[in-house]
């Protein structure tokens, strides 16, 4: 039986799902291999060959002479193209994909995560920088607000068509109770994060490789405190 062609190697953190919400939403089987942060794999000699940044995810199209694709954000325009899923046709709202993908990899996901690694890292190590968690949650605010005046009169980002756009940001806004950002009042935002809650494919996707439910405000706060921090001290 031949093998899949895409080979995921990735881990569960809000970068790391998002390939894994393509693939499980476009019904595209694929062959996983889960990334051990605290095995430092990331940064072994085989894996640096594939992602010289020592990150994950990573992608190999072996439809496409084994053609590795490293960076979420260029794996899920490859995917798209790939299987010409959740990605508009039209030139200029090919464009504004773009744009608002950009948004993602650029604004929420740095600012969201260093809202994170301050108060969930940095904070319980004794290293309490108020500036700098005032400043990356007022940013990540912020940006929630420009999310949430885009949402206004549609279903996803783009309008009517789940995108790329919201496989990218979902994981990312959805962890707002990880970074300890607020979304009260956003009410087009909330009203978008029910209606991808309500996506069974989504849903199974963000329990791979292993479920992290108190990114999303369930389950054991302390305790995933304490094994997200240990990624960092591997």
């Amino acid at each position: 039986m031949a093998s899949p062609d895409i080979h995921l190697y990735t881990a569960s953190t809000m970068n790391g799902w998002k390939p894994v919400i393509f693939l499980e939403e476009a019904e595209v089987e694929y062959e996983l291999t889960y990334i051990d942060f605290g095995k430092k794999e990331q940064k072994s000699e085989w894996y640096m060959k594939l992602n010289p940044n020592g990150r994950i995810p990573t992608i190999i199209d072996r439809g496409n002479d084994d053609f590795v694709v490293f960076e979420s954000g260029a794996i899920l325009w490859y995917l798209a193209q790939k299987y010409q899923k959740f990605l508009p046709l039209d030139e200029k709202a090919r464009s504004q994909a773009l744009q608002w993908l950009m948004f993602q990899m650029s604004g929420i996901g740095p600012m969201m995560g260093q809202a994170m690694y301050f108060q969930r890292i940095a904070a319980p190590k004794g290293i309490e920088d108020q500036y700098a968690i005032d400043r990356y949650v007022a940013e990540s605010r912020r940006l929630l607000e420009v999310l949430d005046q885009q949402l206004e009169g549609k279903a996803y980002l783009l309008g009517d068509d789940f995108t790329i756009v919201d496989i990218a940001t979902y994981p990312w806004v959805r962890s707002y109770p990880w970074a300890k950002v607020s979304i009260e009042g956003l009410d087009n935002l909330q009203a978008w994060c029910d209606r991808i809650d309500a996506r069974p494919a989504t849903q199974k996707a963000v329990t791979i490789p292993k479920p992290f439910s108190a990114f999303f405000g369930k389950g054991d706060e302390a305790a995933s405190q304490a094994e997200n921090a240990s990624r960092f001290n591997a």
